[in-house]
Protein backbone atom coordinates (compact mmCIF):
# COMPACT_ATOMS: atom_id res chain seq x y z
CA UNK A 1 0.00 0.00 0.00
CA UNK A 2 1.66 3.16 -1.67
CA UNK A 3 1.75 6.40 1.02
CA UNK A 4 -0.26 9.24 0.05
CA UNK A 5 1.40 12.18 -1.13
CA UNK A 6 0.63 15.37 0.64
CA UNK A 7 -0.74 18.03 -2.12
CA UNK A 8 2.07 20.50 -2.90
CA UNK A 9 1.19 24.44 -2.91
CA UNK A 10 2.33 26.56 -5.61
CA UNK A 11 5.12 29.29 -4.11
CA UNK A 12 2.97 31.72 -5.52
CA UNK A 13 0.11 30.73 -3.47
CA UNK A 14 2.40 30.92 -0.56
CA UNK A 15 3.81 34.19 -1.01
CA UNK A 16 0.05 35.81 -1.52
CA UNK A 17 -0.98 34.43 1.75
CA UNK A 18 2.40 35.64 3.73
CA UNK A 19 1.42 38.85 1.86
CA UNK A 20 -1.82 39.01 3.15
CA UNK A 21 -1.44 37.69 6.76
CA UNK A 22 1.57 40.19 6.89
CA UNK A 23 -0.83 42.87 6.31
CA UNK A 24 -2.99 41.66 8.70
CA UNK A 25 -0.89 41.87 11.41
CA UNK A 26 0.13 45.37 10.09
CA UNK A 27 -3.35 46.27 10.33
CA UNK A 28 -3.95 44.98 13.95
CA UNK A 29 -0.36 46.79 14.60
CA UNK A 30 -1.80 49.63 13.05
CA UNK A 31 -5.48 49.73 15.13
CA UNK A 32 -3.77 48.98 18.65
CA UNK A 33 -0.93 51.58 18.29
CA UNK A 34 -4.36 54.33 17.32
CA UNK A 35 -6.64 53.02 20.30
CA UNK A 36 -3.86 53.23 22.28
CA UNK A 37 -2.76 56.80 21.10
CA UNK A 38 -6.39 58.21 21.18
CA UNK A 39 -7.68 56.48 23.69
CA UNK A 40 -5.13 58.65 26.65
CA UNK A 41 -6.23 61.26 25.21
CA UNK A 42 -9.77 64.09 25.51
CA UNK A 43 -8.10 66.89 23.20
CA UNK A 44 -10.08 66.69 20.44
CA UNK A 45 -7.67 68.69 18.03
CA UNK A 46 -4.52 65.98 19.45
CA UNK A 47 -7.10 63.01 18.76
CA UNK A 48 -7.82 64.46 15.31
CA UNK A 49 -4.43 65.10 14.53
CA UNK A 50 -3.42 61.54 15.21
CA UNK A 51 -6.21 59.88 13.32
CA UNK A 52 -4.88 61.77 10.45
CA UNK A 53 -1.22 60.82 10.99
CA UNK A 54 -1.94 57.24 11.43
CA UNK A 55 -4.75 57.51 8.50
CA UNK A 56 -1.78 58.71 6.20
CA UNK A 57 0.51 55.88 6.90
CA UNK A 58 -1.46 52.76 6.96
CA UNK A 59 -2.89 53.91 2.99
CA UNK A 60 0.16 55.38 2.01
CA UNK A 61 -1.44 58.63 1.28
CA UNK A 62 -0.11 62.16 1.32
CA UNK A 63 -2.56 64.26 2.85
CA UNK A 64 -5.58 63.81 5.02
CA UNK A 65 -8.18 65.52 6.43
CA UNK A 66 -11.33 65.24 9.15
CA UNK A 67 -14.40 67.37 8.37
CA UNK A 68 -16.97 67.27 11.79
CA UNK A 69 -20.35 67.82 10.94
CA UNK A 70 -24.28 68.69 12.07
CA UNK A 71 -26.07 65.67 10.56
CA UNK A 72 -29.32 68.39 10.67
CA UNK A 73 -28.31 72.12 10.11
CA UNK A 74 -31.10 74.59 10.38
CA UNK A 75 -33.97 74.50 7.79
CA UNK A 76 -32.66 76.25 5.07
CA UNK A 77 -28.93 76.11 5.59
CA UNK A 78 -26.22 74.49 3.94
CA UNK A 79 -24.61 71.58 5.74
CA UNK A 80 -22.90 73.07 8.61
CA UNK A 81 -18.81 72.39 9.46
CA UNK A 82 -18.57 72.08 13.08
CA UNK A 83 -14.49 71.90 12.66
CA UNK A 84 -12.29 70.77 10.10
CA UNK A 85 -8.67 69.31 11.39
CA UNK A 86 -6.08 68.70 8.29
CA UNK A 87 -2.27 67.44 7.98
CA UNK A 88 0.06 69.98 7.80
CA UNK A 89 2.56 68.69 5.42
CA UNK A 90 0.23 70.69 2.47
CA UNK A 91 -2.67 73.04 1.90
CA UNK A 92 -5.71 71.88 3.44
CA UNK A 93 -8.02 69.77 1.06
CA UNK A 94 -11.69 71.45 2.01
CA UNK A 95 -14.71 68.79 1.22
CA UNK A 96 -16.75 69.71 -1.35
CA UNK A 97 -20.59 70.68 0.06
CA UNK A 98 -21.89 68.10 -2.67
CA UNK A 99 -19.47 65.57 -1.67
CA UNK A 100 -20.22 66.36 1.95
CA UNK A 101 -24.18 66.16 0.70
CA UNK A 102 -23.53 62.66 -0.32
CA UNK A 103 -21.52 61.20 2.65
CA UNK A 104 -24.16 62.42 4.99
CA UNK A 105 -26.87 60.95 2.75
CA UNK A 106 -24.99 57.69 1.92
CA UNK A 107 -22.90 57.21 4.76
CA UNK A 108 -20.74 54.92 3.53
CA UNK A 109 -17.02 54.36 1.84
CA UNK A 110 -16.43 56.14 -1.33
CA UNK A 111 -13.46 55.76 -3.97
CA UNK A 112 -12.82 57.84 -6.30
CA UNK A 113 -9.18 57.12 -8.19
CA UNK A 114 -10.20 59.60 -11.16
CA UNK A 115 -12.44 62.54 -9.42
CA UNK A 116 -12.52 64.60 -12.45
CA UNK A 117 -14.26 61.58 -14.26
CA UNK A 118 -16.25 60.34 -11.70
CA UNK A 119 -19.99 61.11 -12.93
CA UNK A 120 -21.84 61.13 -9.18
CA UNK A 121 -19.82 64.22 -8.95
CA UNK A 122 -19.71 65.87 -12.51
CA UNK A 123 -20.60 69.39 -10.54
CA UNK A 124 -17.66 69.58 -8.44
CA UNK A 125 -14.66 71.65 -9.59
CA UNK A 126 -11.04 69.46 -7.92
CA UNK A 127 -8.13 70.92 -7.50
CA UNK A 128 -5.79 69.91 -9.88
CA UNK A 129 -3.63 68.36 -7.11
CA UNK A 130 -5.84 65.65 -6.31
CA UNK A 131 -5.45 62.32 -8.22
CA UNK A 132 -6.84 60.17 -5.88
CA UNK A 133 -9.57 60.38 -3.11
CA UNK A 134 -10.82 58.36 -0.59
CA UNK A 135 -13.87 58.87 2.06
CA UNK A 136 -15.11 57.32 5.03
CA UNK A 137 -18.01 58.10 7.56
CA UNK A 138 -17.40 58.72 11.09
CA UNK A 139 -20.47 57.25 12.75
CA UNK A 140 -21.99 57.15 15.64
CA UNK A 141 -25.02 55.26 16.70
CA UNK A 142 -25.57 55.63 12.88
CA UNK A 143 -25.91 59.18 12.91
CA UNK A 144 -22.79 60.89 10.62
CA UNK A 145 -20.41 63.25 13.31
CA UNK A 146 -18.00 63.71 10.42
CA UNK A 147 -15.71 62.53 7.68
CA UNK A 148 -12.54 60.97 7.16
CA UNK A 149 -10.67 62.05 4.00
CA UNK A 150 -7.79 60.68 2.72
CA UNK A 151 -5.53 62.27 -0.86
CA UNK A 152 -3.16 61.10 -3.21
CA UNK A 153 -1.83 57.83 -2.88
CA UNK A 154 1.57 57.93 -2.93
CA UNK A 155 3.72 56.99 -6.41
CA UNK A 156 0.70 57.37 -7.53
CA UNK A 157 -1.17 54.93 -7.24
CA UNK A 158 -5.05 53.84 -7.00
CA UNK A 159 -6.66 53.67 -3.78
CA UNK A 160 -7.80 50.11 -3.34
CA UNK A 161 -10.65 47.93 -1.54
CA UNK A 162 -8.14 46.84 1.27
CA UNK A 163 -7.35 50.58 1.60
CA UNK A 164 -10.77 51.68 2.54
CA UNK A 165 -11.69 48.28 4.20
CA UNK A 166 -8.89 49.66 6.66
CA UNK A 167 -9.86 53.20 6.57
CA UNK A 168 -13.28 52.18 7.45
CA UNK A 169 -12.25 50.52 10.29
CA UNK A 170 -9.81 53.00 11.83
CA UNK A 171 -12.74 55.56 11.02
CA UNK A 172 -15.51 52.84 13.23
CA UNK A 173 -13.01 52.61 16.05
CA UNK A 174 -11.90 56.91 15.79
CA UNK A 175 -15.43 58.01 15.78
CA UNK A 176 -16.85 57.76 19.42
CA UNK A 177 -13.68 58.57 21.00
CA UNK A 178 -14.23 61.80 18.76
CA UNK A 179 -17.46 62.78 19.76
CA UNK A 180 -16.44 61.41 23.71
CA UNK A 181 -13.56 64.27 23.47
CA UNK A 182 -16.10 66.96 21.82
CA UNK A 183 -18.48 66.46 24.61
CA UNK A 184 -16.05 66.67 27.34
CA UNK A 185 -14.82 69.73 25.83
CA UNK A 186 -18.60 71.30 25.50
CA UNK A 187 -19.08 69.92 29.19
CA UNK A 188 -15.89 72.19 30.36
CA UNK A 189 -17.09 75.23 28.24
CA UNK A 190 -20.50 74.69 29.83
CA UNK A 191 -19.10 74.65 33.46
CA UNK A 192 -16.94 77.50 32.39
CA UNK A 193 -19.50 79.83 31.41
CA UNK A 194 -22.05 78.60 34.44
CA UNK A 195 -19.10 80.09 36.49
CA UNK A 196 -18.62 83.27 34.69
CA UNK A 197 -22.35 83.83 35.28
CA UNK A 198 -22.44 83.36 38.61
CA UNK A 199 -19.38 85.68 38.43
CA UNK A 200 -21.32 88.18 36.60
CA UNK A 201 -24.46 87.81 38.72
CA UNK A 202 -22.72 88.74 41.91
CA UNK A 203 -20.76 91.64 40.45
CA UNK A 204 -24.58 93.31 39.08
CA UNK A 205 -25.97 92.47 42.61
CA UNK A 206 -22.82 94.51 43.64
CA UNK A 207 -23.83 97.32 41.24
CA UNK A 208 -28.03 97.38 42.82
CA UNK A 209 -28.57 99.32 45.76
CA UNK A 210 -28.02 97.24 48.61
CA UNK A 211 -31.44 98.31 50.43
CA UNK A 212 -33.97 101.04 50.43
CA UNK A 213 -32.59 104.58 50.49
CA UNK A 214 -33.64 106.40 54.11
CA UNK A 215 -34.92 109.76 52.73
CA UNK A 216 -37.26 111.99 54.24
CA UNK A 217 -40.87 111.85 54.04
CA UNK A 218 -40.67 109.26 51.78
CA UNK A 219 -40.82 104.93 51.59
CA UNK A 220 -38.98 103.69 49.19
CA UNK A 221 -38.20 100.48 47.90
CA UNK A 222 -37.31 98.51 44.64
CA UNK A 223 -36.21 94.94 43.68
CA UNK A 224 -35.19 93.16 40.25
CA UNK A 225 -35.84 89.01 39.59
CA UNK A 226 -33.57 88.43 36.52
CA UNK A 227 -34.79 85.44 34.09
CA UNK A 228 -31.30 84.24 33.46
CA UNK A 229 -28.75 85.26 36.97
CA UNK A 230 -28.06 87.96 35.01
CA UNK A 231 -30.58 90.30 33.87
CA UNK A 232 -31.03 93.56 31.36
CA UNK A 233 -33.39 95.91 34.10
CA UNK A 234 -31.79 97.32 36.79
CA UNK A 235 -32.99 99.70 39.11
CA UNK A 236 -30.86 102.83 40.95
CA UNK A 237 -31.34 105.75 44.34
CA UNK A 238 -28.31 107.99 43.58
CA UNK A 239 -28.28 110.91 46.66
CA UNK A 240 -28.02 114.45 44.56
CA UNK A 241 -27.84 116.49 47.36
CA UNK A 242 -29.20 116.42 51.14
CA UNK A 243 -32.87 117.48 49.84
CA UNK A 244 -32.95 115.48 46.78
CA UNK A 245 -32.89 111.95 45.55
CA UNK A 246 -32.68 110.83 42.10
CA UNK A 247 -33.80 107.20 41.19
CA UNK A 248 -34.72 105.41 38.01
CA UNK A 249 -35.58 101.89 36.27
CA UNK A 250 -34.47 100.44 33.25
CA UNK A 251 -34.57 97.59 30.73
CA UNK A 252 -32.03 97.63 28.65
CA UNK A 253 -32.64 95.11 25.20
CA UNK A 254 -31.68 91.58 25.10
CA UNK A 255 -31.33 88.98 28.20
CA UNK A 256 -28.53 87.43 30.08
CA UNK A 257 -24.37 88.37 29.63
CA UNK A 258 -24.69 91.01 26.71
CA UNK A 259 -27.90 92.61 28.56
CA UNK A 260 -25.99 92.98 31.62
CA UNK A 261 -22.92 94.79 30.34
CA UNK A 262 -25.11 97.27 28.47
CA UNK A 263 -27.21 97.45 31.55
CA UNK A 264 -23.72 98.09 33.61
CA UNK A 265 -22.81 101.14 30.90
CA UNK A 266 -26.10 102.80 31.29
CA UNK A 267 -26.03 102.63 35.14
CA UNK A 268 -22.28 104.64 34.96
CA UNK A 269 -23.84 106.55 32.38
CA UNK A 270 -26.90 107.52 34.41
CA UNK A 271 -24.81 108.23 37.79
CA UNK A 272 -22.49 110.32 36.12
CA UNK A 273 -24.77 112.48 34.25
CA UNK A 274 -27.32 113.02 37.29
CA UNK A 275 -24.48 114.72 39.62
CA UNK A 276 -24.12 117.17 36.19
CA UNK A 277 -27.66 117.30 34.98
CA UNK A 278 -30.13 119.48 36.78
CA UNK A 279 -32.68 118.98 34.62
CA UNK A 280 -34.22 115.29 34.35
CA UNK A 281 -34.74 115.78 30.23
CA UNK A 282 -30.92 117.03 30.01
CA UNK A 283 -30.20 114.09 32.06
CA UNK A 284 -31.99 112.07 29.32
CA UNK A 285 -30.55 113.80 25.90
CA UNK A 286 -26.70 113.45 27.38
CA UNK A 287 -27.49 109.77 28.44
CA UNK A 288 -28.71 108.97 24.92
CA UNK A 289 -25.71 110.90 23.65
CA UNK A 290 -23.12 108.73 25.21
CA UNK A 291 -25.09 105.58 24.80
CA UNK A 292 -25.42 106.03 21.15
CA UNK A 293 -21.87 107.05 21.10
CA UNK A 294 -20.49 103.26 22.79
CA UNK A 295 -22.83 100.83 21.84
CA UNK A 296 -24.57 99.53 18.53
CA UNK A 297 -27.05 101.28 17.29
CA UNK A 298 -29.91 98.16 17.61
CA UNK A 299 -29.07 98.20 21.50
CA UNK A 300 -30.90 100.61 23.01
CA UNK A 301 -32.82 101.09 27.05
CA UNK A 302 -35.84 102.37 28.00
CA UNK A 303 -35.69 104.36 31.39
CA UNK A 304 -37.52 106.26 34.06
CA UNK A 305 -35.81 108.48 35.50
CA UNK A 306 -36.97 111.15 38.58
CA UNK A 307 -35.78 113.36 40.99
CA UNK A 308 -37.69 113.80 44.62
CA UNK A 309 -37.94 116.50 46.78
CA UNK A 310 -37.78 116.27 50.04
CA UNK A 311 -39.03 119.92 51.40
CA UNK A 312 -41.76 120.29 48.76
CA UNK A 313 -42.84 116.47 47.94
CA UNK A 314 -41.87 117.31 44.24
CA UNK A 315 -41.61 114.73 41.57
CA UNK A 316 -39.56 115.81 38.51
CA UNK A 317 -38.99 112.95 36.14
CA UNK A 318 -38.52 112.29 32.23
CA UNK A 319 -39.12 109.17 30.62
CA UNK A 320 -36.85 107.34 28.24
CA UNK A 321 -39.78 105.48 26.26
CA UNK A 322 -40.40 103.78 29.40
CA UNK A 323 -44.07 101.94 30.40
CA UNK A 324 -45.59 105.03 31.52
CA UNK A 325 -45.46 104.66 35.64
CA UNK A 326 -48.84 104.59 37.66
CA UNK A 327 -48.93 107.34 40.06
CA UNK A 328 -52.14 107.11 42.88
CA UNK A 329 -53.11 110.02 44.47
CA UNK A 330 -56.26 110.76 46.72
CA UNK A 331 -59.39 108.42 45.73
CA UNK A 332 -59.29 109.10 41.86
CA UNK A 333 -58.05 107.49 38.86
CA UNK A 334 -53.97 106.86 38.49
CA UNK A 335 -52.34 108.98 36.56
CA UNK A 336 -50.21 108.04 33.69
CA UNK A 337 -46.76 109.30 33.68
CA UNK A 338 -45.59 109.99 30.28
CA UNK A 339 -43.30 113.17 29.66
CA UNK A 340 -40.22 112.65 28.26
CA UNK A 341 -38.93 111.20 24.83
CA UNK A 342 -37.83 107.67 22.75
CA UNK A 343 -35.71 104.67 24.08
CA UNK A 344 -31.50 105.93 24.71
CA UNK A 345 -28.91 104.96 22.67
CA UNK A 346 -30.51 104.33 19.51
CA UNK A 347 -31.02 107.75 17.62
CA UNK A 348 -28.65 110.58 18.19
CA UNK A 349 -29.91 113.91 19.14
CA UNK A 350 -33.21 113.43 20.28
CA UNK A 351 -34.91 116.16 22.56
CA UNK A 352 -36.91 114.78 25.74
CA UNK A 353 -39.05 116.74 27.84
CA UNK A 354 -39.56 116.51 31.54
CA UNK A 355 -42.21 117.26 33.91
CA UNK A 356 -42.83 118.30 37.80
CA UNK A 357 -45.50 117.12 39.78
CA UNK A 358 -46.36 117.27 43.53
CA UNK A 359 -46.99 114.36 45.73
CA UNK A 360 -49.62 114.39 48.29
CA UNK A 361 -49.19 112.64 51.64
CA UNK A 362 -50.61 109.30 50.94
CA UNK A 363 -49.80 109.61 46.96
CA UNK A 364 -48.05 106.32 45.55
CA UNK A 365 -45.91 106.08 42.25
CA UNK A 366 -45.39 102.67 40.97
CA UNK A 367 -42.74 101.74 38.62
CA UNK A 368 -42.28 98.82 36.79
CA UNK A 369 -40.90 96.86 33.67
CA UNK A 370 -42.77 95.07 30.97
CA UNK A 371 -41.52 91.81 32.61
CA UNK A 372 -44.24 92.06 34.34
CA UNK A 373 -47.10 93.07 32.01
CA UNK A 374 -46.04 90.46 29.55
CA UNK A 375 -45.32 87.25 32.15
CA UNK A 376 -47.08 84.67 30.43
CA UNK A 377 -49.58 82.27 32.27
CA UNK A 378 -48.68 78.59 32.75
CA UNK A 379 -52.63 76.96 32.75
CA UNK A 380 -53.57 75.23 29.72
CA UNK A 381 -56.76 77.30 29.50
CA UNK A 382 -54.70 80.49 30.20
CA UNK A 383 -51.76 79.64 27.49
CA UNK A 384 -50.07 82.18 26.43
CA UNK A 385 -52.03 85.05 28.24
CA UNK A 386 -49.85 87.44 29.42
CA UNK A 387 -50.73 89.00 33.20
CA UNK A 388 -50.73 92.55 32.06
CA UNK A 389 -51.94 95.78 32.52
CA UNK A 390 -55.44 94.66 33.26
CA UNK A 391 -54.43 92.66 36.28
CA UNK A 392 -51.73 94.93 37.84
CA UNK A 393 -53.75 98.31 38.35
CA UNK A 394 -56.75 96.11 40.28
CA UNK A 395 -53.90 94.53 42.23
CA UNK A 396 -52.07 98.19 42.95
CA UNK A 397 -55.30 99.74 43.76
CA UNK A 398 -55.99 97.06 46.06
CA UNK A 399 -53.08 97.17 48.10
CA UNK A 400 -52.08 100.47 47.96
CA UNK A 401 -52.41 101.08 51.28
CA UNK A 402 -49.04 98.54 51.90
CA UNK A 403 -46.06 99.35 52.70
CA UNK A 404 -43.48 100.08 49.30
CA UNK A 405 -41.21 96.83 50.50
CA UNK A 406 -44.98 94.98 50.75
CA UNK A 407 -46.97 96.04 47.73
CA UNK A 408 -43.57 94.66 45.62
CA UNK A 409 -43.90 91.54 47.36
CA UNK A 410 -47.42 91.20 46.43
CA UNK A 411 -46.98 92.32 42.80
CA UNK A 412 -44.03 89.68 41.94
CA UNK A 413 -45.98 87.09 43.98
CA UNK A 414 -48.84 87.82 41.68
CA UNK A 415 -47.17 87.37 38.85
CA UNK A 416 -45.20 84.38 39.94
CA UNK A 417 -48.59 82.64 40.59
CA UNK A 418 -49.73 83.70 37.27
CA UNK A 419 -46.61 82.18 35.19
CA UNK A 420 -47.05 79.38 37.56
CA UNK A 421 -44.11 76.34 36.53
CA UNK A 422 -43.41 78.71 32.95
CA UNK A 423 -39.77 79.47 33.25
CA UNK A 424 -39.42 83.27 33.65
CA UNK A 425 -39.05 84.83 30.19
CA UNK A 426 -38.02 88.48 31.23
CA UNK A 427 -36.78 90.58 34.35
CA UNK A 428 -38.97 91.74 36.86
CA UNK A 429 -38.23 94.97 38.23
CA UNK A 430 -40.16 97.24 40.20
CA UNK A 431 -39.69 100.78 42.32
CA UNK A 432 -42.51 101.98 44.28
CA UNK A 433 -42.10 105.51 46.31
CA UNK A 434 -44.86 106.82 48.78
CA UNK A 435 -45.06 110.32 50.35
CA UNK A 436 -45.92 109.66 53.80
Amino acid sequence: MSEQRKPVIPPEVLEKENLRLKRAVEELATLNDLARAIGASLDTQEIMNTIIRRSLRAVNAEQGVITLVDEKPEPGMKTLIRTVQASSEREAFHLDQILLGWMLHNKKPLVMNKPGEDERFRGVRWEASIHSLLCVPLLVKSALIGVLTVCNKKLEEDFTEEDMRLLAIIAAQSAQVIENARLYEEEKALLRMREEVRFATEIQLELLPKGAPDFAGFDIAGATIPARGVGGDYYDFIPVDEGHLAFCLGDVTGKGLPAALLMANLQATIRGQTLVSGRPSECMERSNELLHRSTDPVKFATLFYGILGSGDGSLWYSSAGHDQPYLFSGSGEPVRLAAGGMMLGAIPGLPYQDEKVRLSPGDLLVVFSDGITEAMAESDEEVGEQFGEERLLPLLEANRGESAERLIQIVVEAVQKHAGKREQSDDITLVVVRRT
